[in-house]
């Protein structure tokens, strides 16, 4: 008998308030897809695991994908969706845990929404998280993070020491140098799924950890010991997500950070209008990286992207700030409108 297929459709929906990048998270939805949502072992979070809003799709009512996506995010999380792009599909063997026990293989569409945060109902316990709760590595606003000299490159290390042969121990350290800015290579703030795959590798993510499942009997399956046991850095390398959900949030996050450099999705974060550091702040919040204040104000500028009201913010506690707003018009005159990382300041 074929294997049954199960097409799923998942949302990161991403929102920044006051200078922190948020994304929507949901509590054991009750639907199909979330029967693999169960603890196993003591390497879980104590809570439930987080999930972004996800669901199956509906071949006999949802018209389309995208219109799927958005009826199980209003019934999820009670929240309407604008602005939103297909991301990728995942479908790796075993990606659900009840496949390993006879479970339909799960194929999900996933999607990146962005949106202004507002406050979510619905059925599935959703609530607000600091996006860098789950990728903690991945800030660096005030500066390198700890959690990768503490934690990260000593692990990184011991797996490059530990390759068979001078050419895999080549290779293993020109891929971590170019990913983590390490060796006196630069940090790239797009290359966010590279850095997770890397510490999933290398078992430094409890996904790994979980991942294995001995009682599995597809020889498919992942499986073995791992390379360390859970210990205290369990709790210092993010918090773990329900199935690969990490790892989507990473492709979005990652995606995000690129279309930041070629289309104007960050002011789909901002209201309609705006102070020029509310738009530093968001910038700033979505690349994980500061920013030269003078060198982003003057591309945005410069570059059309913004237009004066003619109207001040009076609530900024000091002289009153300029008020701007989006100019639409640079669609048309430019293919690739994007802020990008004016003047990264390291």
């Amino acid at each position: 008998m074929d294997p049954q297929v199960v097409i799923g459709l998942n949302a990161v929906i991403v929102a920044v308030t006051e200078g922190s990048p948020r994304i929507l998270t949901v509590r054991r939805p009750d639907h199909s897809l979330a029967g693999g949502l169960k603890p196993h072992g003591d390497i879980f979070h104590p809570e439930s695991p987080d999930a972004i809003p996800f669901g199956p799709f509906d071949p006999a009512n949802d018209r389309t994908l995208e219109l799927g996506l958005r009826r199980w995010v209003r019934e999820q999380t009670g929240l309407e969706l604008g602005y939103v792009e297909q991301l990728y599909t995942f479908g790796d063997k075993n990606r659900d845990p009840l496949e390993c026990e006879g479970g339909p293989r799960v194929v999900s569409v996933a999607y990146v929404a962005l949106i202004r945060e507002g406050k979510p109902s619905g059925t599935a316990g959703a609530d607000w998280r600091q996006c860098y709760l789950f990728l903690p590595w991945e800030n660096w606003r005030g500066g390198r993070p700890q959690v990768i000299d503490d934690y990260i490159e000593p692990a990184l290390n011991e797996w490059i020491d530990s390759g068979p042969n001078p050419r895999v121990r080549r290779e293993r350290r020109e891929r971590v140098d170019i990913n983590f800015g390490l060796g006196g290579a630069p940090w790239v703030p797009e290359r966010v799924l590279e850095r997770y795959e890397l510490i999933y590798e290398i078992d430094l993510a409890v996904e790994a950890l979980r991942d294995r499942n001995p009682k599995s009997t597809d020889p498919s399956a992942p499986s073995g010991k791992p390379i360390r046991e859970p210990g205290d850095w369990t709790s210092q390398l993010g918090r773990p997500m329900a199935l690969d959900h990490r790892r989507i949030l990473a492709t979005a996050l990652g995606r995000l950070r690129g279309k930041l450099k070629y289309r104007p999705v960050v002011f789909e974060l901002l209201p309609p209008t705006f102070t020029l550091f509310q738009l530093q702040r968001v910038v700033e919040a979505l690349a994980g990286v500061p920013l030269h204040k003078q060198n982003l104000r003057r591309l945005v500028e410069k570059g059309g992207l913004v237009e004066g009201t003619g109207q001040f913010d009076q609530r900024t506690g000091g002289r009153p700030a300029k008020l701007f707003r989006f100019r639409r018009d640079v669609l048309r005159e430019r293919p690739a409108p994007g802020v990008g990382f004016p003047g990264i300041r390291q």
